[in-house]
């Protein structure tokens, strides 16, 4: 349902390799380069990045990319971790989401909470 999201980042640069490093694994990639705004996606840009421009203070922001396995999920989180990223929680099984759900969660440069989740069993 969603077209695409966005972030404003303080540091855009710095945002732009985590996301580079931690995107990868699960078939993201840069699309778009503004150099305002950087867009990410496997076929478009339905993640954005951007210059902080607007608005006033910090507000947590969260966001889940799709793993296609559990495997994606661990890869994301290593590169995240290699990245410098804050570990909120490490790869494993959330059952209070449901049964199946296996993600991993970290902090972006900008300190938003960044997941990576698989929902199939395995």
């Amino acid at each position: 349902m969603l077209d695409h999201v966005g972030f404003q980042c303080a540091d855009l640069s710095r945002s732009a390799a985590f996301y580079d490093a931690v995107l990868a694994p699960l078939g993201g990639r840069r699309l778009m380069d503004f150099k305002v705004a950087i867009g990410y996606g496997s076929d478009h840009a339905d993640f954005w990045i951007g210059e902080f421009n607007e608005g006033e203070g910090f507000r947590e922001s969260h966001i889940a990319f799709a793993a296609a396995d559990r495997s994606a999920v661990d890869a994301f989180f290593r590169a995240a971790v290699e990245a410098g990223a804050e570990v909120l929680h490490e790869p494993g099984l959330h059952p209070e989401y449901h049964e199946h759900y296996y993600g991993a969660f970290v902090r972006d440069p900008d300190g938003n909470n960044v997941e990576a989740v698989c929902h199939r069993p395995e």
